[in-house]
C-alpha cells in the first residue's frame, strides 16, 4: 500500500460508519471489484456517437467560445 493510500484510510477511520461505507464503495468501484454494478453496455448508436466525437477531437474540431456560451445561455447557466 502506498503512503498516500494509507493516509487516506487513516483519515477515513475518523468518519462516521456511513461515510466510511461511501468511501469503500468508491474505492471498490475504482478497483473494479464492485459487486453492485456491472459495466454499462453502450447501444450501437451511442458507440457511433462516441467514435464521431473522438474523431472530431483528433481533427482539432472543438466548439468555439461563442457556441459554448450559447449552450450555457440556452440552459440558463
Amino acid at each position: 500500500m502506498t503512503k498516500l493510500l494509507d493516509q487516506a484510510l487513516e483519515a477515513a477511520r475518523s468518519l462516521s460508519p456511513d461515510a466510511q461505507d461511501d468511501i469503500a464503495r468508491v474505492v471498490l468501484r475504482l478497483a473494479g471489484t464492485d459487486d453492485e454494478a456491472s459495466p454499462v453496455e453502450l447501444a450501437p448508436e451511442e458507440r457511433a456517437a462516441v467514435a464521431a466525437s473522438k474523431a472530431a477531437a483528433a481533427r482539432g474540431e472543438f466548439a468555439t467560445d461563442e457556441q459554448v456560451r450559447a449552450v450555457w445561455a440556452k440552459h440558463g447557466l
